[in-house]
């Protein structure tokens, strides 16, 4: 298993070139110590907002992040105008590890659309939550610094680190389904430019939707991640501890349980899903156990175990997922993808919908409780 290949880069691809003429000058102005002229690739991974990789004159590193090119279906998707903002107060005022930014350009003359500078940081991403290659003691030291770093998050006071407005307070499950639900419906009327032919509905759509409404679980307010999973943090290169959390563009005022829900996805994903699956695997499970990981962070948070409506999270947290994959699926036909990998991906929406209902399937058949 290779840690690094999410730090991979490669030549930017086909029209996602950035416009160099326009972008030096603003980085020497803008970006305290920026030394000209800039070299420029980008990230292999990536799947919403085009991610580059900047070199300066004095071969100093940095990170750029920037909206799609084009028409967007969402106007709430691709936000890095918020990524850019909860990173710098978290920066400023909390010891969650975020990687630290530079500048933000709303701009959008200089390359096109709002973009932000941050520093590039050298470390270890994990495509694989199983992390064959490290040892087992180092892979529960790993699982257990992603589960420490998200509970650092969700303990913040968000009011006093200056982010009361940064999202509505409670109400979160609900808005976010009516938000995803409407964002699908845009989604699946999308046609491919070379075809016509659309990308079509999200299965059952409409009868998970129901159920959801039936099984909300108790409200809770917290400052959330929103994507928080074990691809989107950097490990230190040698030592079992996270140093930064990537991938902030969906962060907002939100419930702790769909960032617990999302990290631990994978132990209701069978091991032979195209993403990353521990369920059904032959012999021990070469991580810390999901029991063991979520006492820890009720320990840290300092919440009762077991969580109450635990499964409706995990049916959420899939049918979430399954909406990303099904706006890939429609960016790559409105040829709007930002990644190499980007037809992978689209093709997921229908498999990780199918798992949202197998939860929702077994909790009518009275096979496991909310």
């Amino acid at each position: 298993m290779s840690s690094d290949n999410v730090q991979k880069t490669s030549a930017v691809r086909e029209g996602m070139e950035l416009d160099i003429a326009k972008l030096e000058p603003y980085l020497a102005k803008n970006v305290e110590g920026f030394v000209l002229p800039v070299e420029v690739r980008q990230f292999k991974y990536g799947q919403s907002n085009p991610t580059y990789f900047l070199v300066d004159g004095n071969k100093k590193r940095y990170v750029l992040r920037k909206k799609p090119p084009g028409q967007l279906l969402s106007s709430t998707a691709h936000a890095v105008e918020r990524e850019y903002r909860v990173l710098h107060v978290l920066g400023r005022h909390s010891d969650v590890p975020v990687p630290r930014v530079y500048c933000l350009c709303e701009d959008k003359s200089v390359i096109g659309t709002p973009f932000y500078v941050m520093e590039f940081l050298e470390g270890r991403i994990f495509s694989d939550v199983k992390m064959l290659g490290l040892p087992y003691e180092e892979r529960r030291k790993c699982w257990y610094s992603a589960v420490e770093a998200l509970a650092k998050l969700h303990s913040l006071d968000y009011h006093a680190i200056g982010l009361s407005d940064y999202g509505k307070a409670g109400g979160f499950y609900q808005r976010q389904i009516k938000s995803l639900s409407k964002v699908a419906d845009a989604q699946a009327a999308a046609k491919d430019v070379e075809t016509g032919q659309v990308v079509g509905p999200l299965p059952r759509k409409e009868e998970l939707l129901v159920w959801f409404a039936k099984n909300f679980p108790k409200d809770e307010i917290t400052i959330i991640h929103g994507d928080y999973k074990i691809d989107n943090l950097i490990f230190h290169p040698t030592e079992s501890r996270v140093i930064a959390i990537l991938d902030w563009e969906l962060s907002t005022i939100g419930h702790p349980l769909s960032d617990l829900s999302n990290l631990f996805q994978p132990f209701d994903v069978p091991a032979s899903y195209p993403i990353p699956g521990l369920k059904n695997l032959s012999g021990d499970i070469p991580i810390p156990s999901l029991e063991e990981l979520m006492r820890l962070y009720c320990d840290f948070i300092r919440r009762p175990y077991p969580i109450p409506g635990w499964r409706f999270t995990v049916a959420f947290s899939f049918f979430r997922l399954a909406v990303i994959t099904h706006g890939i699926a429609a960016r790559l036909a409105r040829r709007q993808v930002s990644s190499a990998e980007a037809a992978k991906y689209a093709r997921l929406f229908k498999p990780i919908m199918k798992l949202a209902c197998e939860v929702m399937d077994d909790a009518n058949a009275g096979k496991t409780k909310l």
